[in-house]
Formats: C-alpha cells, sequence, structure tokens
C-alpha cells in the first residue's frame, strides 16, 4: 500500500524544517566575509568530512553512477577504491593540510584567490573563476536531473515541477548562509545519506537471498548482456571489460581515472580544506570521510549491478531495458520498485539530501567565483567592497544556468556530464594547483600557461575527438566534414589522459624556462609548510 500523501509531507516537512533550521544557525553566525566564504575557519572535523563527502557524493553518483554500473557492471567498484584512496587520503592528508596552510599565509577565501595569490596573478584568479562559472552549472545541471528524476518517480509530479522546487529549497538557505549553512546542512544530510543506504544495501541482499546468492545470480547473467554492449566489450556484470575495447576506455578512462583523479582539483572540495583550524582536524576527518565515501559510492554501485537480478527474476527483462535505455532511470525504478513504500519515501529523503548537499556547494563555489573572483579581484582590481553582495547575485546567476541545462540535457546524461566536468578541472587546474602546494619554482608563467594549455586541450579533445561529445556536437562534423578528427580507439580515450599531461609538461617546461618568483613571496607562501 503507498505511503499516504500526509504521512510523506510530514516526513519532507520535518526535513526541510532541519535544513533550514541549520541555515537559519549559519546565517546568525555568519558575520564577516570569512564566516560567508570559509564559515569562519574553524569547523569540526566531523562536519569537514561530511560536508565533504556529502558534496562528492551526490545524486550524480548514487542515481548516474549507479545506472552506470547497472549497464556496464560491477567495474566501476574500481572507482570506489579511488575515491577512496586519491579523493580522501591523497586529498585531506597531502593536498589538504598545504592548502589549508598556504590560504591561511596568504588569506585565500576561495580556490582561484588561493591561485592567484600564490602565482601573485588576478589573471589566474579571474580566468580560473570565469572557468567555474561557465562550466559548473553543467555539473549543478545533472545533480538537479539526478534528484528530479526521483522525485518525478516517487511522487509523480512533472519533471519540470520537481527541478523548479529542488532549486528553490537549495537557493534559499546558499544564498543567506554562505559556506557555513552549506556545511552545516551538508553534516545532517551525510549523515541521512549514510543510513539510508545502509538500510537499502541490507533490502538488496534479502530480497536477493543473501550476499553469495545475490552475486552469483549476476554472473550468471553474462549471457544476457545486451549485442550492442557485448561488441563493445561488455563480459558481464561482475567482470571488467575487454581490455582495450571502446567500454573498457569508458570504464578506466573517463570512470575510474577521469572521475578518481579529477576530485583533487574540484574547486568546492579544495575549498573545504581552509575551512579547519588545523592539520591534525584533517587527519582526523580522514577516518570519518574513508567509511562514508565507502557505503555511499559502493553501496551506490553494488546495488545498482544487482539490480538486474531483481528485475530479471520480478519482470523478465534487465536494468536497463526496464528503464526505457535512460540510465538515469534505474535507481528511482528499482528503489520504487523494491523497496518498501515506506522506505521510498524516506530514501526519497535521502536523495533530496545527496542532490541538495551537492548543489548547495556548486551554487557556493560558482557564486564566489563569479562574485569575488571573477568581478571583483579580477574586473574591479580587489577594489568593489560589496563582496557577499556580489556574491549572492552571482549564486542567483548560475541557479538560473544550471536549471536551464537540467530541462535541456538528454537523457542519461548524469555520469557522463560528471565525468566531463572532474576532467576538465583537472586538465585545467590539477596541475598549477599540485605545484602551487609542492613547488616552490613554479612560476606565475608556469602556472598561467599550465592554466590555458588544460583548459583548451580539453576542450579541444572534446570537441574535435572524443566521439561521445565530438559527434553529438557536430561541430567537427560541420568544419571538418568529419564526426571526429581522429578515429579507432582515439575516439574512445577520455580527455584527462591527453589535456592533463599536457598541462603539466607545459607548467614544468616553462616555469623553467621563465624567471623565479621573488624569495620574499615564496617565503610567506610556505611558512610552516617546508624549510627554505
Amino acid at each position: 500500500m503507498p505511503v499516504s500523501p500526509v504521512v510523506l509531507g510530514v516526513i519532507v516537512l520535518v526535513y526541510l524544517m532541519i535544513v533550514f533550521y541549520c541555515g537559519w544557525i549559519a546565517y546568525k553566525r555568519t558575520k564577516e566575509v570569512d564566516d560567508y566564504m570559509l564559515a569562519g575557519r574553524k569547523v569540526h572535523p566531523y562536519i569537514l568530512a561530511l560536508s565533504y563527502g556529502a558534496a562528492f557524493i551526490s545524486t550524480s553518483a548514487i542515481v548516474g553512477f549507479g545506472g552506470v554500473s547497472a549497464t556496464l557492471g560491477m567495474g566501476t567498484l574500481w572507482l570506489v577504491f579511488m575515491n577512496i584512496v586519491v579523493g580522501i587520503f591523497v586529498a585531506f592528508v597531502l593536498f589538504g593540510s598545504r592548502t589549508r596552510r598556504i590560504g591561511v599565509n596568504l588569506g585565500a577565501v576561495t580556490f582561484p584567490d588561493l591561485l592567484g595569490k600564490r602565482f601573485n596573478s588576478k589573471f589566474i584568479q579571474g580566468f580560473s573563476g570565469a572557468l567555474i562559472g561557465v562550466f559548473m552549472p553543467l555539473y549543478a545541471g545533472i545533480v538537479l536531473i539526478g534528484g528530479a528524476r526521483f522525485m518525478e518517480t516517487s511522487l509523480g509530479i512533472n519533471y519540470d515541477v520537481a527541478v523548479f522546487i529542488l532549486t528553490i529549497i537549495v537557493a534559499a538557505y546558499v544564498i543567506t548562509g554562505g559556506l557555513l549553512a552549506v556545511m552545516y546542512t551538508d553534516a545532517m544530510q551525510g549523515t541521512l545519506m549514510l543510513g539510508g543506504m545502509t538500510v537499502l544495501l541490507i533490502l538488496t541482499y534479502v530480497n536477493l537471498g543473501g550476499v553469495t546468492e545475490a552475486h552469483q545470480a549476476l554472473t550468471d547473467m553474462s549471457s544476457m548482456v545486451p549485442a550492442g554492449l557485448a561488441a563493445g566489450g561488455h563480459t558481464g556484470w561482475t567482470s571488467m571489460p575487454a581490455l582495450g575495447t571502446p567500454i573498457w576506455w569508458t570504464m578506466v578512462s573517463t570512470i575510474i581515472l577521469g572521475v578518481g583523479i579529477g576530485v583533487l582539483a574540484q574547486p568546492q572540495l579544495a575549498v573545504r580544506f581552509m575551512t579547519v583550524d588545523s592539520k591534525k582536524s584533517l587527519n582526523r576527518a580522514v577516518f570519518a570521510g574513508g567509511p562514508f565515501i565507502l557505503m555511499m559510492a559502493g553501496v551506490a554501485y553494488i546495488v545498482g549491478a544487482l539490480s538486474n537480478v531483481y528485475f530479471l527474476d520480478t519482470q523478465g527483462q534487465i536494468a536497463l531495458d526496464v528503464a526505457g535505455g535512460n540510465m538515469d532511470r534505474i535507481i528511482p525504478e528499482y528503489i520504487n520498485s523494491a523497496t518498501p513504500d515506506l522506505f521510498v519515501a524516506i530514501f526519497m529523503v535521502t536523495l533530496l539530501a545527496a542532490a541538495m548537499s551537492t548543489l548547495s556547494s556548486q551554487y557556493h563555489t560558482m557564486g564566489t567565483a563569479i562574485g569575488h573572483d571573477f568581478y571583483k579581484e579580477f574586473l574591479k582590481g580587489g577594489k568593489s567592497g560589496k563582496t557577499i553582495s556580489v556574491t549572492r547575485l552571482g549564486i542567483a546567476v548560475t541557479i538560473i544556468l544550471s536549471v536551464i541545462l537540467a530541462y535541456m540535457l538528454p537523457i542519461s546524461i548524469i555520469a557522463r556530464g560528471t565525468a566531463i566536468f572532474f576532467g576538465l578541472c583537472a586538465a585545467a587546474f590539477l596541475p598549477a594547483y599540485a605545484g602551487a602546494l609542492f613547488w616552490p619554482r613554479m612560476t606565475r608563467e608556469g602556472a598561467i600557461a599550465s592554466l590555458l594549455a588544460g583548459t583548451f586541450s580539453s576542450l579541444f579533445w572534446l570537441t574535435f575527438v572524443h566521439a561521445k561529445e565530438a559527434a553529438p556536437l557536430g561541430i567537427s562534423q560541420a568544419i571538418f566534414g568529419t564526426e571526429t578528427l581522429l578515429t579507432g580507439t582515439w575516439t574512445v580515450v577520455d580527455p584527462i589522459l591527453v589535456a592533463t599531461p599536457i598541462a603539466a609538461i607545459t607548467a614544468v617546461v616553462v616555469s623553467l624556462a621563465t624567471k623565479p618568483m621573488p624569495e620574499e613571496h615564496l617565503d610567506k607562501c610556505y611558512r610552516g609548510c617546508i624549510k627554505r
């Protein structure tokens, strides 16, 4: 028997009351620019870990990559490994401590601000801010899609209405409370997400007769792989695709490496390292962040793949067929079909929490990138004093852009869109970011050259070589009369494997060929980090 609208309404109302209470507390505590931009630099390790994890693991992971796992198999679990090793351990222990220390030394309040001040370049700060403002709405748009698709399936409401409702709720507390509101609500939402995913995993194994039985049944389904996927290298849902095939390249280069490495250069995540008061707090956060990522991403990918067993038993079809060929509908369809009605209502709140936690981080990052980094620091030369007001306006503008994209983007876009943005960030930011933290010899010219080389080589590869983007865009076809400029394996190699090395090599070559930055500036940057 479906949950009554009254019960569902009460669940959602209680959830929203808690969200807005967290936002209200943050609003009352937001007095200075540092409070709005960096949560006062005194965030508790637990809040940092859950906020970081909740911002990282969104509906793009649960709905989008869960759908990819249902389609391509459990090879996606290698991404969980990368998420924990790179996204948590390397990010917090290596990158996080340096980011926090150098950020404090330079008084940086955003990710572009950190790069700009480390290399003493308004151009780097302005270009980075513009890049975030232009391309992050794509990532925000696909997170909106994930949350709205589940609301559409669970509540039976129009998809467009679901997008609108979700946007209004998130915008209300991000615009008013800044990063403090984002992190408070993220921590609360992360706790809900952890509970919801734990119950989902248990219910899935109970429905399928146990852990061993469920996985064996999925293994035995290898003969049911659709012909088109089999031709692309799909060998079954419990094995990796055949080495060197198009699906293998998609799995390894786009999903595992693209997202697994790209996380290090995510502006909305990197800025969180500057919100704590000590290196010890970052190290403590690892112990909460690692298990959280394991449960959130790991459960989504396992359940996604095992949904094939459930749908075969109940409907005689694999998951992709049940979802009408749209990977983004697989997880919502599974939740609504395989779990009790009361859990569907509760899990809807879990998905809302996942969407809202990531969206709030994205909106805040986009707003600060446009308002603080691009407008105030780059265009106005740091002379405009209305930082918070301009940032709030920037948030409003990017919210509108992300909503438009959520209405326009095609089906099965969530995982691909996530990988595109993560790969672009890795190519554009990672070499300059790593150099800023660990290589004093890296120069302003080297950072600028790396930033430009990574950005434009990544965009070039997406537009003219990588078939999944180049063919639908049609730019290569219009200019050169061919869908892609290269053929064969090159068309399935993700831009991150080409553009990021180009950016890194450019950074090293140009830095070594140009004059080192002043010693007194470097001493200020690395004070408390390394002996010089």
